[in-house]
């Protein structure tokens, strides 16, 4: 950019990258020394792609520390918008003046196709576009397999992102953020309206603290408390035994980048400390980082896969339509204490242990034989982590037609899981406190509980805790027949 357009803004644009380190395109414009517009715009709620109830609680507390942020270390404003991009965009443009936009690229389909219109439209009108890559470790681009096709698999395609490329190391804080001599027209946070309307947060606000400081905070107590048990405790749904960091890295105040150094630094500890297992448990751990790259990398090389299987084979599947079934999976109401467990606590938290979330998925795809887009919407709608390409890539293994998918014939038994990860019902006596005063050997399966043990426990089955809505036995059976005609 030339001399004579040193007075001319620039606009940063916000998106899922809400912090100040590791931000390449607000680093990027600070040098030049220019007027920085700091700008975020929520699209409108009617476009089918608007955010969930869970992830709008967490963006309105994510953008007010930003904004507290930016106002305290550079006495910058952050100028909140609602609307169509390329709307707002252009009426930003003709408000301030600004020639260039700045921003860092998002891999989703819809992102990426407002990407390409944006850049044709303001280039046509000379208003220069730069576009960083900063969410992933890896460009989904830079991999291929020696055909030249995209990966299916997730560990050949993880050994090659480890073997071929070198993850940059994050990038540093700008030192300073040049202020505009007058600011565009903004909303006020509460005029987005992202807080819900019903009386469901209070366990979210137990649980979590958005920004950049609860990200750090979580990823220093993971690494300095849990990752050498990791492989053990990631499997204990009763237990704080991973990072909790899923939400924080979807809407970009952590990297991944961050993440896998801060890691690596760790690991040379262990390694001087001569502790091998300390090592393998947070290599495992970096492989978790790993399989978000990959879910990202399978969403962009086949956009598809939002509504559509991977496996072609799936597209004409016989799925059931049960509105009662899809209700009771829900509202934690099955009668399987560990599917119900998990299903509340996703309500009342925004979050679900992700053994559970394996458990809960092949309940509804396997057992109910429900359409896993069922089960994708539901949590795109309640997680807090809710993320387009993590959620689908995961529903998709669940349900057997996605990539790295699990075998047709792996068909989580719910009691034997839970017996198995909550041996002493912990998990489940807290989320379905109902039976909490049922012994361990029954309270996995209380429908197979003797009625004299069940009136000691105060439970009656149907009244103050469902009964089975189907025979896990028996539409596992009918489960694997129907996977065997296509697999």
């Amino acid at each position: 950019m030339s001399d004579s357009e040193k007075d001319f803004p620039v606009i940063i644009w916000f998106r899922q990258d809400m912090r100040l380190v590791d931000h390449p395109a607000l680093l990027e414009a600070s040098k030049l020394r220019r007027p920085l517009i700091l700008l975020y715009i929520l699209p409108e709620r009617e476009t089918d792609w608007f955010l969930g109830g869970a992830t709008c609680w967490w963006l309105h507390r994510s953008l007010q520390v930003l904004s507290d942020h930016l106002k305290a270390e550079f006495n910058q404003k952050l100028i909140l918008r609602q609307g169509d991009a390329l709307t707002v965009l252009k009426d930003v443009i003709q408000q301030t003046e600004a020639s260039a936009v700045f921003w860092n690229r998002i891999y989703e389909p819809h992102e990426q196709a407002t990407d390409e219109q944006i850049i044709t439209e303001l280039s046509d009108e000379a208003v220069v576009c730069e576009l960083f890559p900063a969410s992933l470790l890896v460009d989904p681009t830079d991999i291929y397999t020696q055909s030249d096709n995209p990966y299916q698999v997730f560990t050949p395609f993880w050994i090659a992102c480890l073997k071929k490329l070198e993850f940059a190391k994050p990038l540093p804080k700008p030192k300073k953020l040049t202020v505009p001599k007058k600011f565009p027209q903004s909303l006020a946070l509460k005029d987005l309206k992202l807080n819900p309307t019903i009386d469901w947060a209070g366990g979210l606000e137990e649980m979590w603290s958005p920004g950049t400081e609860g990200a750090l905070k979580n990823l220093d107590k993971f690494l300095t408390e849990l990752v050498e048990d990791y492989q053990e405790e990631r499997n204990l749904p009763s237990h704080y035994g991973t990072s909790r960091l899923s939400p924080h890295l979807h809407f970009g105040e952590i990297t991944p980048r961050q993440v896998y150094w801060e890691t690596q630094d760790v690991i040379a500890k262990f390694r001087d400390q001569n502790k091998s297992d300390a090592v393998k448990n947070a290599d495992i751990y970096l492989s978790e980082i790993g399989w978000r790259e990959f879910s990202y990398y399978v969403l962009y090389h086949f956009p598809h896969t939002v509504s559509e299987p991977l496996q072609e084979k799936f597209q004409d599947f016989s799925w059931k339509s049960s509105k009662k079934w899809l209700k009771a999976w829900q509202k934690g109401q099955t009668g399987y204490p560990i599917v119900d467990a998990g299903m509340r606590e996703l309500w009342l938290t925004g979050w679900m242990h992700n053994r559970v979330r394996m458990i809960v998925a092949s309940f509804l795809t396997k057992d109910l034989q429900i359409h896993w887009r069922e089960g994708a919407d539901w949590f795109m709608d309640t997680l807090v982590d809710a993320d387009l390409a993590s959620n689908t890539f995961g529903w998709q293994w669940a349900s057997g037609c996605g990539a790295d998918a699990a075998p047709y014939f792996r068909v989580f038994n719910p009691t034997t899981q839970s017996e198995k990860f909550d041996k002493q019902g912990d998990y489940l006596r807290k989320w379905c406190p109902e039976l909490a005063d049922l012994p361990n050997k029954w309270i996995h399966k209380p429908a197979e509980a003797p009625e004299q043990v069940l009136q000691q426990a105060g439970v009656e089955l149907g009244k103050d805790y469902p009964k089975p809505i189907v025979n896990h036995a028996e539409q596992r059976d009918l489960a694997l027949e129907k996977w065997e005609k296509i697999k």
